[in-house]
């Protein structure tokens, strides 16, 4: 018994002097930190600053961090904030035992806010501090005030008091702290060990900054940052780069502009910050004065004549395709008229297309401005867009129909008349409503020369949006130089009026589409109410103009057609049509399902489209559901993944503008051979969809 006594005991002891040791060295590796700090008059941020425990006595260095949590929309600055903010400091000259304390800058971010650039981080970000003791024996007290500007749609700028104490050669390093210090570090650009060729030219007249780099790897999506520690540089501000790859070699040109007046850069040290997807890097650049020659004016006109191109092609694509009968009208009963006549109208069709398309950059600048979500076709995501342009729709089918006519009132008639008027303001209308009409339709060429205008300056914004504009207005113009090309038209007759009702037909057609759109903003009884008030309003309105009589037989013919049509269709599809596959499932847009896919060696397949995009409805009826595409994206690792624009959508928008597009259907293919993308045309074929497949799989290099 009393053996077992002992034993116990024993075992006792041995557990508590364990648990003692434990206790003990857990206290020694638990890192010294401050409380998280907060103000309580600005709670979306917290902050607190940590030591790690890391001791270098040889060089009297410990190594810390601060620590910074941001809530949602709120995002805090880099060393050089950028056009707006204020970048931390702290400020610790009261601090005891202490010589230096510095701060080591994470690789930052571009934000617009307000139309300003801004340069900085969202979310949590740690920047790791390193500090400078006098006496590694003797206690450090580090009093600071840490001065933090934030900013959502406001900004606010908060102080911190930060109170620490600590004996350095005490410390002991805390794991945790030390791999989230090692991780904040790897995010900080340093130095190359072997420094590629950079050099920096400053062009006094032009007010520009050119950088060029060379880098053995080559570059994928680079953004470059520039600023320094000079009056000079601290002075200037500089905007986002205008980037261009050749080869190894990458120039960035910065527009620099300065509250001081005109800046001098020439002979002034600069950072030159550099981060792609494999590189991050820092380095130290002496500018030389001369003459930039920018590829910039280049790529200003090439993309203005693919303005040009794209504007032409979009009178053929099948969104304006309604307005046609409104545009034949106008040419045909031109025929007798003056040449002076005609050419007036046809120059304010012109003028209508490019005022539209002003009107246009107009409000997607004020987005901009705003930082708001812009892109080519967003006013589609509107519910109040979709029902003026229904509307409209249903006004120019049932004029065209006879079922009315517009009419100026006299008063305004006789002013027009009197000025030679001659109705132009109608012209004019036609061509806005036409390109109203054409903004879902994306067309060859119209991609690339939006996203250029999108993303660069206000300027560039405009300039393209007239190339577009001058484009789709192109056929009237020729028309109004070359008036006498009216009577190579078709002379009128009653050809035109069965021509009219067709396309009123069509423009009814589109009314009826348009309110589809509406089903993601309406109640479908609401959709249902309004279609069946249209339907009622035309038809009395027929029986008003026509007779019951004729209306009665044409709608059924109408109907007994349209049943003999279905019927016979179903009975005979399967000898004259193929009809179209199932729709396929996909997933829901997730750049993180992509990579996760991709990670498993399968293949993705990403379509970015919208209810009311037609060049997307053309895509998939043309190429993804016909054979071997259909086929193709049903294999064993292919996944299939889809991001709808239809309403906004910040996750979508996000995933189109990181590859630099602003509107849709964006197409692009991911694999083990391809883990960037394979981009696909806009109007793509089969044939390039499935190169893309084997491409990105790899089996291309094998086949």
């Amino acid at each position: 018994m009393r053996s077992n006594s002992l034993l116990i005991l024993r075992l006792f002891r041995f557990g508590w002097l364990g648990l003692c040791l434990w206790f003990a060295a857990a206290i020694q590796a638990a890192p010294v930190s401050t409380p998280w700090l907060s103000d309580p008059k600005h709670p979306p941020v917290e902050t607190r600053f940590v030591l790690t425990g890391q001791t270098d006595p040889s060089q009297g260095t410990v190594a810390g961090y601060l620590e910074v949590r941001l809530a949602k929309g709120w995002k805090t600055y880099w060393r050089s904030p950028g056009e707006g903010g204020v970048a931390p400091t702290m400020n610790w000259q009261d601090s005891a035992n202490l010589r230096d304390l510095s701060w080591h800058w994470p690789a930052p971010e571009r934000y617009d806010v307000l139309g300003v650039e801004t340069i900085g981080y969202a979310g949590d970000v740690i920047f790791p501090m390193t500090l400078t003791v006098e006496d590694f024996s003797q206690p450090v007290i580090l009093l600071a005030n840490l001065s933090l500007s934030s900013c959502s749609t406001v900004c606010v700028i908060t102080d911190y008091p930060v109170d620490l104490s600590f004996i350095p050669s005490e410390l002991q390093p805390s794991g945790p702290e030390v791999s989230r210090y090692a991780q904040a570090m790897s995010l900080v650009p340093a130095a190359p060990a072997a420094p590629e060729s950079v050099r920096a030219i400053w062009d006094t007249q032009q007010q520009q900054l050119q950088v060029t780099l060379t880098s053995p790897q080559g570059w994928q999506e680079p953004d470059a940052f520039i600023d320094g520690d000079t009056d000079a540089v601290k002075d200037s501000s500089f905007a986002k780069p205008s980037v261009q790859i050749d080869g190894n070699t990458l120039t960035a040109v910065f527009r620099v502009s300065s509250w001081f007046g005109e800046p001098d850069l020439s002979g002034q040290s600069v950072r030159l910050t550099v981060k792609d997807q494999a590189m991050l890097a820092e380095y130290p650049v002496q500018v030389e004065a001369g003459v930039i020659q920018s590829a910039t004016q280049t790529s200003v006109l090439v993309m203005f004549g693919l303005a040009l191109v794209g504007g032409l092609i979009l009178n053929i694509m099948p969104c304006v395709l309604p307005v046609l009968g409104m545009k034949l009208s106008t040419v045909l009963t031109a025929e007798h008229q003056e040449k002076r006549q005609i050419r007036w109208q046809f120059l304010a069709s012109s003028g209508g297309i490019v005022s539209a398309f002003w009107l246009i950059a107009l409000v997607l600048g004020v987005l901009k401005f705003s930082g708001q979500v812009i892109g080519w076709g967003i006013q589609f995501q509107s519910a109040g867009f979709l029902a003026l342009m229904a509307g409209m729709t249903l006004i120019f089918g049932a004029n065209m129909l006879g079922l009315f006519e517009i009419r100026l009132p006299s008063g305004l008639s006789t002013w027009l008349g009197t000025r030679n008027g001659n109705g132009y303001s109608g012209h004019f209308a036609q061509g806005m409503f036409a390109t109203f009409l054409a903004t879902p339709c994306s067309a060859p060429f119209l991609g690339t020369a939006v996203a250029f205008a999108l993303a660069g300056s206000y300027l560039q914004l405009a300039w393209i949006f007239t190339g577009l504009g001058l484009g789709m207005a192109l056929p009237w113009i020729v028309i109004a130089v070359f008036p006498s090309l009216v009577r190579l038209f078709p002379k009128p007759g009653a050809w035109m009026g069965k021509m009219k009702v067709v396309f009123g037909l069509m423009m009814l057609a589109t009314t009826v589409w348009l309110l589809t759109l509406l089903s993601p903003h309406w109640p479908i009884w609401t959709l249902w109410l309004t279609g069946l008030v249209a339907v009622a309003g035309i038809l009395w309105r027929s029986v008003r103009v026509y007779g019951g009589k004729s209306v009665g037989v044409l709608s059924s013919v109408f109907l007994l057609g349209g049943a003999a049509v279905l019927l016979m269709g179903s009975m005979t599809a399967d000898r004259w049509a193929t009809p179209l596959p199932p729709e396929l499932e996909w997933q829901p847009l997730s750049v993180q399902a992509i990579d996760q896919a991709v990670a498993q060696g399968n293949t993705v397949f990403v379509d970015v489209t919208a209810d009311w995009c037609i060049t997307c409805k053309a895509n998939k009826i043309r190429v993804l559901l016909q054979q071997p595409v259909y086929d193709a994206l049903q294999q064993p690792g292919m996944v299939r993944i889809r991001g709808d624009w239809t309403i906004p959508n910040d996750t979508v928008t996000s995933y189109l503008q990181s590859y630099g597009r602003f509107g849709v259907p964006f197409n692009i293919v991911y694999g083990p051979a391809a883990p960037e993308g394979i981009p696909l045309p806009v109007i793509y074929t089969s044939e390039q969809v499935m190169q893309a497949i084997e491409q990105a799989k790899g089996e291309a290099e094998h086949g």
